[in-house]
């Protein structure tokens, strides 16, 4: 057991090849067969723990090393502080990994099916906890990488990212358990078929007729983005795009234009709606000095309605307690917003009923179905520029179909560097912007009705069938 941490990290790196944007699906389920492989040959929970926990650092350094380009490429940090910092984070995300390898041996019971549960179980609890846990961080998350081709897609509008994330643990540690037991595989055909077949049903039937949307990417550079003297371009930029791009909704990414909403000037409103209704990414002045990262719609005659962003990013868009100082490291503009109500309603534009989220907001299923039934469509805001040329812009368009296929609407994200594209409601993406380019994608789609089983009960189904796994290895502890 002593080259198995090494082994362990290895297979958590090459974990980040199941997810966008290589795509290779079925290979979490082979890491996590092996993880729990390992698991199986420890002698007691601080072994399994350290196991998991090689696995959690060798994944979140490879698939958050964004994280680094943020803070040295973007914000200015030192190199070495800036790696130390994405060391310690992806130190911090491993100890969920860690803790469900803790639960696997605390609690294993040596029978195969029982702890083939309990580890899937046990992995599933910790990666909800890893979700909302300090505001939370469910970036990706195993769920995530099932997303169409995956059969497993299927389970998504029914159990949400987490059932998936359950399924496809499950079938790893089915493996583990003995993939030569016919009974074994038998079981993971079950689940395989299943989630192929839940692929045809429709939970959303569509409304209305469909409209054309505009979505403007105007790849402006975050070293440019906030400095006063370089407004212009912003400006420029995406008017040009709205002008040669004329459609019934136009969208613009996140805080598009630089300024607090009520400092643009009138007739850039006026030129950016002459077309149609506008979505605009901007800051929203709030009472005294507070504003809050937000998206406003506009119509031709002058009709606004706002949406205020509810889920900040701690450090970038607000200042725990206590890490004041952080900021002295880094250059971040607008670090201190002020969230939202968490109750807001769609913003209506040209008949349509568009639930707006911003940037990593989409990360929550859990918080965007409230928008629903309402909502027809989901839109999503983001300036991407902060990651630069990493993996995080792939990362993040998986994350929006996965909240397509858990809605059953259609998703549309407008970036300022990328992925800007549009996701139909069964997780497919119907059209894509090359990032790192100036150019609008305009599509044409129709808003949606009806609720999935997940837009009605949420998590709550996948957390209490992750519960109810680990029941059987406990129970035979107890009485055992």
């Amino acid at each position: 057991m002593k080259r198995a941490p090494f082994a362990a990290l290895l297979l958590g790196a090459v974990t980040v090849f199941g997810f966008a944007p290589f795509g290779l699906f079925p290979l979490p389920v082979v890491t996590l067969a092996l993880l729990f492989l390992l698991w199986r040959r420890t002698e007691s929970p601080r072994q399994s723990a350290l196991l998991g926990f090689s696995w959690g650092l060798g994944f979140f350094l490879a698939g958050v090393s964004w994280v680094y380009v943020s803070m040295h490429d973007i914000g200015g940090m030192a190199a070495v502080l800036a790696a130390l910092a994405t060391f310690l984070f992806s130190a911090y995300l491993a100890l969920y990994p860690a803790l469900a390898g803790y639960l696997f041996g605390r609690f294993r019971s040596g029978t195969p099916w029982r702890d083939a549960l309990l580890a899937a179980g046990a992995w599933t609890l910790s990666e909800w906890l890893r979700g909302w846990v300090f505001t939370g961080f469910p970036w990706l998350g195993i769920g995530y990488s099932q997303t169409p081709p995956s059969p497993l897609a299927g389970f998504a509008p029914v159990l949400g990212v987490y059932g998936v994330c359950l399924l496809t643990a499950l079938i790893g540690a089915l493996l583990a358990a003995g993939w030569r037991n016919a009974r074994i595989l038998g079981a993971v055909a079950v689940i395989v078929v299943a989630g192929l077949s839940l692929r045809f049903v429709a939970w959303t039937e569509p409304e209305g007729p469909p409209i054309t949307v505009a979505l403007l990417q105007g790849d402006i550079p975050q070293s440019l983005k906030w400095d006063p003297e370089n407004l212009s371009l912003s400006v420029q930029t995406y008017l040009k795009l709205a002008r040669e791009h004329p459609a019934q909704v136009t969208v613009l990414p996140e805080t598009a234009i630089p300024l607090l909403f009520d400092r643009i000037p009138r007739e850039v409103l006026q030129a950016l709606t002459v077309h149609g209704d506008v979505i605009l990414g901007t800051a929203i002045r709030k009472r005294g000095d507070r504003y809050t990262n937000g998206a406003v719609a506009l119509t031709p005659d002058r009709a606004v309605q706002a949406y205020s962003k509810v889920h900040l990013v701690p450090f970038g868009e607000f200042v725990p307690p206590g890490f004041g100082w952080f900021f002295g490291l880094v250059n971040i503009p607008m670090a201190d917003f002020t969230a939202g109500a968490p109750d807001q309603k769609p913003l209506i534009v040209d008949g349509q009923k568009m639930m707006p989220d911003i940037c990593y907001e989409d990360l929550f299923g859990e918080e965007i179905r409230r928008g629903l039934p309402e909502a027809t469509m989901l839109v999503n805001l983001t300036n991407t520029a902060w990651f630069g040329h990493s993996l995080a812009q792939p990362q993040h368009l998986q994350i929006s179909r996965m909240r397509a296929l858990e809605t059953g609407r259609p998703m549309l994200r407008a970036t300022n560097t990328g992925m800007t594209a549009a996701v139909a409601p069964d997780g497919s993406v119907t059209a894509v912007l090359p990032p790192f380019t100036a150019d609008a994608l305009t599509v044409e789609v129709r808003g949606y009705r009806g609720l999935t089983p997940f837009a009605r009960v949420g998590n709550m189904l996948a957390i209490l069938l992750a519960l109810a796994a680990c029941l059987p290895a406990w129970r035979s502890r107890r009485t055992g």
